[in-house]
């Protein structure tokens, strides 16, 4: 399973809005799992078995929670049963597939 998610404290209190020091908690759950991930400025992408992900991101809220008054909580999940290395390999064939467009067609 490859699995995208964002989590978010609101009612922070904070005059700027800003929950980096929030989504730094989560991230540091996500990362001290094991399991492959990779964290953008949107979402973190975690891969694992179904119990084992949906652990960490049970854990990564539950590390947002003293930030502020609720949680928000997107995911995002592709199943796909015997794939594994997918955080990687999606984005090996999607280069692969984008350097075949950019050939010249010998024309």
């Amino acid at each position: 399973m490859l699995l995208a998610f964002s989590v978010a404290p609101s009612g922070t209190g904070r005059a700027d809005g800003s929950v980096h020091d929030a989504v730094a908690a989560a991230v540091r759950v996500v990362r001290e799992s094991g399991l492959p991930n990779r964290t953008s400025s949107m979402f973190t992408e975690i891969e694992g078995e179904w119990d084992e992900v949906f652990d960490v991101v049970k854990r990564a809220t539950a590390a947002v929670e003293p930030f502020g008054s609720r949680i928000s909580l997107v995911i995002k999940a592709d199943i796909r049963p015997g794939f594994s290395g997918e955080i990687n390999g999606k984005l090996e064939r999607l280069e692969r597939a984008m350097d075949e467009q950019e050939q010249p067609s010998g024309e």
